[in-house]
């Protein structure tokens, strides 16, 4: 049963895989004008001569005079065989600058959930738990302070600190040396030496949340009546959590999968600038405001793809962990 149910939630993956990437490029394309469009009014703006015949012939090189749906068509189908088009502004592959840039971003998204579960989880059972205690209205607050914060203000902050106090360039992914190197072991552990300063910045918005999350949960669990009797049948009390009420309120946890995931990416944005992260998001940004479509297009369908792809992880977690949801109709 849980073969069945895990393909047919991969095989649901694929219509919605379609249809996300169908309504990015409509989405893109709804902006009056485009890359040529914006390339020559920034022209016009410098007080610079236009050759309107050399933007027609730019227009129909990159297919931009022909309909929304063949130019979409023409892209996917390039998408399926692993060509996502030309870049209008730098001129290159769209393929050769997304995939290093989507790599960190996606390993700087990856361990930054790994920090946030690692903290949130024992947090969060602590904090029901010990409901009303000291303790609990001390991780209350630090939450509260955690949601309230911006991730860039707190990126600022540091970073002022470590210049100002200890006299450290906390920027970056990698030290001077590695920036241009070719991939090799001592780049991947300077790497994993600077990853953790965006990963406590990023983490410290999504940890709150989910320990609110986790502590209401468990909560709701704690005082119902399998728990009254596991216990009155002489469970330890770290055992019946562990085994009755934590594996419940995980069903919520885990489900957050199919968000954090890509909402880490895209919410990255303004960290990474500030902290001068290789990341996608700049480029991204720079992609949207240039009206690059093909290259902003490549950075929305792999963040919904990883939002599918953290959606498929989440669901088949659930149905691993609880019986119901993969026997439910």
């Amino acid at each position: 049963m849980l073969i069945k149910y895990i393909i047919r939630r991969i095989a649901w993956s694929i219509p919605i895989l379609f249809v996300v990437s169908l309504l990015a490029f409509l989405i893109l394309q709804a902006p009056p004008g485009d890359f040529i469009t914006a390339h020559t009014a920034a022209l016009l703006s410098d007080g610079q001569e236009v050759d309107y015949e050399q933007i027609a012939a730019l227009r129909q090189h990159y297919g931009l005079d022909q309909s929304i749906f063949v130019q979409y068509w023409k892209w996917i189908s390039g998408v399926l065989v692993g060509d996502f088009g030309l870049s209008f502004e730098w001129r290159e592959p769209v393929s050769t600058l997304i995939w290093e840039r989507m790599g960190l971003s996606v390993t700087l998204a990856a361990t930054t959930v790994l920090f946030t579960w690692a903290l949130a989880l024992p947090i969060g059972v602590y904090s029901a738990v010990k409901k009303y205690t000291f303790g609990d209205y001390v991780v209350t607050t630090i939450g509260f302070l955690g949601l309230a914060t911006p991730n860039f203000l707190l990126a600022l902050i540091l970073m002022y600190v470590s210049v100002v106090y200890y006299g450290l360039d906390v920027s970056g992914l990698f030290s001077t040396e590695y920036k241009n190197a070719p991939w090799s072991w001592a780049k991947v552990r300077d790497l994993f030496a600077h990853i953790w300063i965006p990963v406590v910045i990023l983490g410290t918005s999504s940890t709150a949340s989910i320990i609110r999350v986790m502590r209401a949960n468990l909560l709701d669990e704690l005082h119902k009546p399998y728990v009254t009797t596991a216990r009155a049948k002489g469970l330890s009390e770290l055992k019946l959590l562990v085994r009755y009420p934590v594996r419940i309120a995980l069903n919520p946890f885990i489900s957050t999968i199919g968000w954090i995931f890509p909402q880490i990416i895209s919410g990255s944005v303004i960290v990474s600038i500030v902290l001068s992260l290789p990341t996608a998001g700049p480029m991204y940004l720079t992609a949207l405001k240039s009206q690059d479509m093909f290259l902003a297009g490549s950075f929305v369908l792999m963040l919904s793809v990883l939002a599918v792809i953290g959606m498929l992880i989440s669901d088949i977690l659930l149905g691993i962990i609880d019986p119901r949801i993969r026997f439910g109709r």
